[in-house]
């Protein structure tokens, strides 16, 4: 083997790779505004997301920037789960154009000829751009030089190694080759971060008599394969929505490799008839490109009524604390039916909503000055979703036919449900202020702060109407108890900061801390009396389903008369 055809194998491999990342670099930078409106506005649909992924893929050239980028998204809130799907699966089809630009362009006209201008073009725009969108168009195509003349090396590179190199008997038998390529695709994926660049390569080899055809498809299969690794790579410390976003990519990457292989020479056969009936010309590349887009839209064919399932099972996946508190422990579909049952589940979630409000508040009355900032954002957002679940349910509970005192109940489920959400919204906010609030050095001040913090703890408990011994009329006059302490507090702050003991922005804070405090007890009080109501009712329900319903009293008949007699 001659030394010259190795250092052409492995300085074509660099030409295009660096020709592949400047291109794809460039076309992210030239395109980035217009990438973004793509994303954001013609996704509203799985259907229009698909469109919106071969679109973005075919302007960068590289599907795992897409799914980056669309990770990115996820992360920031910007795409929803169902959005990013139908991306996916787009991204996943645009990214061959990579092979029909290889097969169609590398191997049929003078490679040179076309490179050399791009590049000479593309480095006067990259000079003269400075930071401009120019430049970044000069990158791109100084990369579409590179790239393919990268390729043209390559190929004559591989036609010289065919004739000493049979890669093609690799593992002496049918299956086994095949295995061995799907191993070979994947790792050159995984080595070059790109399976374009893989896919061009194996084409490539294809042309140049070194690989034969079901090989190189077997290879391809196995560098699509192969690209799930830089989405994995990309989700690491990522949302839970995108990890679930590079979970669907490698879902259908795997299920088009599963289908694909299992229907191997069934597509190749497909491939080449479909070839002759476009009048395609005879060659392996333009065959494996054809292969290449048939295996992508096989697989968006066979997601694309899975869809709906692979949303639900990936959202029961890579659940964060906030998103596991704030799923619904009682609300079920199934008991809407049963309008008692579905009432019960109601008033079970809006306790176990209550619950959580009451634990904020806890945490910052006894924090001395800051509290669990991750719990406390965990709670906040369950609190937020649950309030959002038990709303929904509320709904669906009203489209059906409900018995007259139900009916009457669900404005006070939303207003329970509306009370717990002030409670931990002012337990939030409470808890930053103290952590910027400055340290008082007035003893009767802060003795009398810490008297009002354990009365208002002890009201905490006497609202919770799951407690035994729950007195609605005891909670209000613990309340207003709480109201002449408040008020007693507010004019000694007030007295203090007059009287130069405190300085005026410590004052004012320390009024602002206690009036949200006061206004949350003041929730908290309401949404346990109500809340005792709707457990009451349910309760009642419960107790009237259990009691056995009475017998029918009939009337005895009169005995017979005594003919005899």
């Amino acid at each position: 083997m001659e030394l010259g055809l190795i250092g052409a194998f492995v300085g074509g491999i660099g030409l295009f790779l660096l020709g592949m990342r400047m291109m794809t670099d460039g076309l992210k930078l030239a395109a980035g505004s217009a990438l973004r409106h793509i994303l954001g506005q013609w996704t509203r649909t799985p259907l229009r997301g698909i469109f919106a992924g071969i679109l973005i893929t075919s302007m960068v050239q590289s599907s795992s920037a897409v799914t980056v980028a669309t990770i990115g998204f996820v992360n920031a809130g910007l795409l929803s789960l169902v959005q990013s799907v139908g991306v996916i699966y787009g991204a996943n089809v645009g990214t061959t154009t990579t092979s029909w630009l290889v097969a169609m362009v590398g191997f049929k006209i003078d490679v040179r000829a076309l490179a050399l201008p791009f590049i000479g073009i593309g480095v006067a725009l990259r000079l003269t751009g400075g930071h401009s969108r120019r430049a970044a168009v000069g990158d791109a195509l100084v990369g579409f030089g590179l790239f393919f003349l990268g390729v043209d090396v390559l190929k004559n590179a591989f036609e010289g190694l065919g004739q000493n190199v049979p890669l093609g008997e690799l593992g002496g038998g049918s299956v086994d080759t095949v295995l061995i390529f799907v191993g070979i695709g994947f790792l050159l994926t995984l080595l070059m971060q790109s399976s374009s660049a893989s896919i061009a390569l194996i084409l490539t080899a294809t042309m140049g008599g070194m690989v034969p055809l079901m090989a190189a498809a077997a290879a391809v299969i196995g560098a699509n394969v192969g690209t799930t690794s830089t989405a994995a790579l990309a989700v690491i410390g990522a949302t839970s929505n995108a990890k679930r976003v590079a979970a669907a990519h490698v879902l259908f990457n795997l299920l088009v490799a599963m289908a694909a292989l299992m229907l191997l020479p069934l597509m190749l056969k497909a491939v080449d008839v479909t070839a002759h009936v476009l009048a395609m010309e005879d060659s392996p590349a333009i065959t494996l490109a054809l292969f290449h887009t048939a295996s992508k839209l096989l697989g968006v064919m066979l997601m694309w009524p899975l869809t709906p399932r692979l949303v639900r099972f990936l959202e029961r996946r890579f659940l964060t604390a906030e998103e596991e508190l704030g799923r619904p422990r009682y609300l079920d579909k199934n008991v809407l039916a049963t309008p008692a049952l579905a009432m019960d589940a109601v008033a079970l979630e809006l306790a176990r909503l209550g619950g959580m409000a009451r634990e904020m508040t806890q945490m910052t009355l006894t924090a001395e000055r800051t509290t669990p900032e991750k719990l406390m954002s965990a709670n906040k957002l369950a609190i937020a979703s649950l309030v959002e679940a038990v709303g929904q349910f509320s709904v669906q509970m009203q489209r059906s036919t409900l018995p007259a005192e139900f009916d009457q109940s669900l404005p006070d489920a939303l207003r329970v449900a509306r009370y717990y959400a002030s409670v931990a919204d002012l337990a939030d906010t409470a808890a930053q202020m103290q952590v910027r609030m400055s340290y008082l050095s007035d003893e009767p001040l802060t003795s009398e702060m810490n008297f009002f913090r354990a009365d208002a703890l002890k009201l905490l408990q006497a609202v919770d109407p799951q407690v035994e011994g729950y007195d609605a009329a005891a909670a209000e006059r613990m309340l207003a108890a709480m109201e002449d302490a408040y008020q007693s507090l507010k004019a000694h702050l007030l007295r203090a900061g007059s009287e130069g003991r405190l300085r005026t922005e410590q004052m004012v804070e320390q009024l602002e801390f206690y009036s949200r405090l006061r206004r949350l007890l003041q929730q908290a009080v309401k949404g346990g009396r109500y809340l005792h109501g709707l457990l009451d009712l349910a309760a009642a329900q419960r107790q009237k389903k259990a009691e056995p319903e009475p017998e029918a009293v009939t009337e005895e008949a009169p005995p017979p008369e005594d003919k005899a007699a």
